[in-house]
């Protein structure tokens, strides 16, 4: 018998870094995948399509969410989320999510921070399995030097991605 987290729905958006594909199952946005991801996107037969009609859809809300994103409107998400991985990686998304908007640190840093220094290529590994690139912000981690180093999406995404966010207007975006 299936449970509501077996049933998978996908959909896809354009944005400004190309077409996105967001994938959701009932308790939140598992996933999201560029249009020339390294590691592309296969969707399976049985995983359900859902349309902008679904308005109340985990998938929806990222739509609407990152559109506000990338019309400079949003600088934080809310909304549910359930990515997929071991408990070394959800740490590090966790974490990950912290970053303010606008702001980049370095692998060390985060490392540091969840209190594991010397476990910078671990974090560097979880960072590049990071299913929600964009609303868990992967793209503000850079090399310790300010080198834009690995993303999913390719390096000229995460410096398009950064751009966006320091072109940003300063102000309260969230009133």
């Amino acid at each position: 018998m299936k449970t509501p987290t077996d049933t998978i729905h996908h959909d896809e958006m354009t944005s400004p870094v190309g077409r996105l594909q967001l994938v959701a199952d009932a308790d939140g946005l598992r996933g999201i995948w560029f249009e020339h991801e390294r590691d592309p996107l296969v969707i399976p037969p049985h995983w359900i399509r859902v349309t902008a009609a679904h308005a109340s859809t985990p998938i929806a809300m990222a739509r609407a969410q990152l559109t506000e994103y990338f019309a400079g409107k949003r600088r934080r998400f809310d909304l549910p989320l359930h990515p997929i991985g071991t408990p070394f990686q959800l740490e590090v998304w966790e974490e990950l999510a912290r970053i303010p908007y606008g702001v980049t640190i370095s692998y060390a840093d985060l490392a540091t921070r969840i209190g594991r220094p010397r476990a910078m290529r671990a974090v560097g590994a979880a960072n590049g399995r990071n299913p929600l690139p964009i609303i868990v912000p992967c793209h503000r981690v850079i090399g310790r030097d300010g080198s834009l180093t690995g993303f999913s999406g390719g390096v000229e995404i995460k410096r398009l991605l950064l751009d966006h966010e320091r072109a940003a207007p300063a102000g309260d975006l969230f009133a």
